[in-house]
Formats: C-alpha cells, structure tokens, sequence
C-alpha cells in the first residue's frame, strides 16, 4: 500500500485533468470518483487515480487555493524522445520555466507549467535506473530557503523505511544561494521517493494547501502520532487537514475512510460527510458511529 499519496486541490477541473494525466503515462488507470455533496464549498469531486503505478487524488473544491512551483513532480524518462513526447503535451497552454534544451545535469531537461497550473520537471535519464517514475519535489523559498536539509531530516525521522539520499549543494559560484543550500536531494519516505531543494531567488510563492500530501493511518493510535508529529499552526487544523512547522500541508486521514466514501449508499456518505466536517484531527470512532447509524 502506498502510505503517502500526493492531494491536488483543483477549482473545478479534477475530472478533466485526471483523464488528462492518465493519458501522458502507461500503468495508469482511474481507481475511484466520490462526489460530497452539502461541503462548505458545494458539491465536491474527489478522483482517486493512478499514474505510472502512483497513486494520486484531485479534488474539485472551489477556487480557493492555486498551484504554484513550490511543489512539482519530475517525470523521470528513458529516452529524449520520451521527454520531448512529454513536453509538448505539458506545454500545450501552458508555460516554461525552464526551456526544454541541455543542462549539465542532463542533456535534456525541462521545467514547465501545465494547462491547469501545476509544475512538471521532465528530464532523460540517460543509464540511470528508473525505480520511481514521478518524483514529487519540494522548493523551500522565501522564509523557509536555507531549510530544506533540517525539514528532510525531520521527515525522515518522523517516518519509518526513510532515509536521507545524497545532497548535491550550491557551492560557491551560485549566488544568491549560499554555498551550504541544497540544489537537490532525494529522500525515502515509506520506501517513497522524494526530492527537495532550496531557492533563494525572489518568488512570488510558497507552499500552500493547492498541494498537500496525505498520510494513511490505520489505527486511530498513527493518527495521534502523526498529528502530534506534525501539527505545527494550530490554525490550520481543520478536517484532517495541518501543516507543519515549514508551512507544508498535510492530511492525516483512516484508511477506513476510504471503504466509508467509496459507499454509494447516499445516507451514509452524507452522514459520514457531516461527522468529518466538524472535526480537525479525525477520530475513527466517532466517523465510524456516523457511518454505522
């Protein structure tokens, strides 16, 4: 079971850019799609997909939040015809932030923005073994630059089957970055690949709850402890939903859940809708009180 599975909150576009998504990779394939009704913003799509063996959900809740850069996904590709097939399909309405071209780190690489605001890096592999085929990558910037080695190692403590990879640093010629900043990492958690930097050029942006990652807990003991783990802002706690000391969102949420919102039963799935709403960490008794009556 995939223990961490990245939440991409969408205005009203979840549908057609699950379809969208399950088009670019093989191994893809839509897994649920759950409609809420009577939520504080309206009637809400939750799609659960997989891309490339990876398991995603989108959500359509209003425009509320927009992706930014700040978190991306680097798609990690055999050939450069892979990369270029790729490319033109991101780009399509969409926009560069990095050109598609040759860079010391690959001979071909991109970063881009699709169609409907999210960042995908594309990059050639050349010999280098594929283990995981998209990468979410975290940019630390802002007040949180200079802090991505502390919050990777925080994570990594936080999780089991975790582990620091190798850090690839700025060094002396990359300023505004220090010389001790991380260009690029990699890290296991849950036997999960991810990767993180930090950037100290001026943006316009940081994380916020456009993307957030969603923890599966099967006992309501993991849900305790991930929540004392994690929850650093009071504030920001509502219907599983908390963000950490750095500002990253999290969703600390019952795998039983899952089995609860996939019901069609349309009384239960409102019962369990209205219990839920009222919470901010969960309690599976009380969800499973709600379902049950």
């Amino acid at each position: 079971m995939q223990k961490i599975i990245p939440h991409l909150w969408f205005d009203k576009e979840a549908d057609e850019a699950s379809k969208f998504y399950m088009s670019l990779f093989e191994e893809s394939k839509l897994k649920d799609k759950t409609i809420l009704k009577e939520t504080p913003s309206g009637s809400v799509d939750m799609i659960t997909v997989e891309l490339a063996g990876q398991e995603f959900m989108l959500l359509s809740a209003g425009p509320l939040f927009k992706f930014t850069p700040a978190v991306s996904f680097l798609i990690a590709c055999s050939s450069v015809e892979e990369v270029e097939t790729l490319w033109e399909k991101l780009i399509e309405n969409g926009a560069a932030l990095m050109p598609l071209e040759a860079y010391p780190f690959s001979e071909k690489y991109g970063w881009v923005i699709d169609k409907y605001g999210l960042s995908w890096q594309v990059i050639y592999m050349r010999d280098f073994e594929i283990k995981q085929k998209i990468t979410p990558t975290l940019m630390f910037v802002g007040d949180q630059c200079g802090n991505t080695e502390e919050a990777i190692r925080f994570y990594t403590t936080t999780f089991a089957h975790s582990r620091v990879g190798d850090i690839l640093r700025y060094g002396e010629t990359a300023t505004p970055n220090k010389p001790t900043m991380i260009q690029h990492v990699d890290f296991i958690l849950e036997n999960q690949v991810f990767a993180a930097m930090d950037s100290a050029y001026k943006h316009n942006f940081t994380f916020n709850e456009a993307i957030s990652f969603i923890v599966k807990c099967d006992t309501q003991e993991e849900i305790d402890y991930y929540w004392d783990k994690l929850s650093a802002i009071p504030g920001a706690e509502q219907c599983g939903w908390l963000k950490d000391r750095y500002g990253f969102s999290w969703q600390i949420v019952p795998t039983i859940m899952n089995d609860m919102m996939q019901n069609k039963d349309a009384k239960k799935l409102a019962q369990v809708t209205e219990a839920f709403l009222k919470m901010k960490k969960f309690d599976i008794s009380e969800l499973i009180k709600a379902y049950e009556k």
